[in-house]
């Protein structure tokens, strides 16, 4: 009788101690680490977000929650085992983002993260990368005529304050909004006000002219000149130029003429011109 009643109580104790384990084994998954890389995201940057997994439970589904500009998105996480990785896009400069991972295991228990957040943040505009790129001032009408701006930067630069003279006179200042990509194209479509955003002055392809191009400080930092200004310019009379001085290779380049290339990349040769100063 005392065997069998051992029997039994052993048998209930080892059943009682199953019953814990399984509560234990069946309980959810700790994040234990959340990364991004790289560290200090720019406008250029898809960041890459790591999360870090610990538990007896197979992970079975691993999501990133990020809201920027307004808008919550979720990412299904790739990875298995204790490493799970999802991206967030690119966002513009100054883009603040706030995100979370959240994994469900196997036993259907979800753990969610605390919201982390980062700015997206790029480094000072290097005016230095703007140039103008493309001029084209032969179109019959003056809505037509235009003025290409080219980044050569690897980050967008933004235009606000940026101006332009024509023949030492203020022809155009950017605002908030207007920028260039990254080896991107800006262009001014249209002469003596002819569109909304376009350059107040006209803009001949017969005579000497000086184009300038200024950071918001100020400083020179790109020129197109054809001929002299003589009393004044627009007073020399040239060879009219039926199409584009373009820079040839495309931001780099002299200054040549070409075949209009409006918002795509330019030749890479073009035909002299020996009224141009460069």
């Amino acid at each position: 009788m005392k065997k069998i009643l051992y029997a039994f109580m052993l048998i209930s104790t080892l059943v009682l101690t199953a019953c814990v384990e399984d509560k234990v084994y069946e309980g959810p998954s700790t994040i234990d680490k959340i990364s991004i890389a790289p560290e200090a995201p720019t406008s250029i940057n898809d960041i890459v977000v790591t999360a870090t997994v610990s538990g007896l439970q197979e992970v079975k589904q691993a999501v990133l929650r990020y809201t920027a500009a307004g808008a919550t998105n979720t990412v299904n996480m790739q990875g298995s085992g204790k490493t799970f990785t999802g991206i967030i896009p690119a966002q513009p400069d100054g883009t603040k983002i706030v995100y979370a991972v959240s994994v469900t295991n196997e036993a259907g228990f979800t753990t969610v993260s605390e919201d982390k957040e980062i700015t997206v943040g790029d480094p000072p505009v290097d005016f230095t990368k703007l140039v103008l790129n493309e001029l084209y001032g032969a179109a019959d009408a003056d809505q037509d005529k235009y003025i290409e701006l080219y980044n050569n930067g690897d980050y967008p630069i933004k235009l606000k304050g940026v101006t332009i003279n024509k023949d030492e006179g203020l022809a155009w200042t950017g605002i908030e909004g207007e920028i260039v990509p990254a080896h991107g194209f800006f262009t001014i479509v249209g002469a003596k006000g002819t569109t909304p955003r376009g350059i107040s002055s006209g803009f001949s392809a017969k005579k000497s002219v000086l184009i300038e191009l200024f950071d918001p400080n100020g400083k020179l930092i790109d020129k197109f000149q054809r001929g002299e200004k003589g009393a004044k310019w627009g007073d020399q009379i040239l060879t009219n130029n039926k199409k584009t001085w373009s820079r040839c290779p495309n931001g780099t380049g002299p200054f040549m003429i070409a075949d209009g290339t409006l918002g795509q990349k330019n030749p890479d040769t073009g035909e002299a011109d020996d009224d141009v100063v460069q």
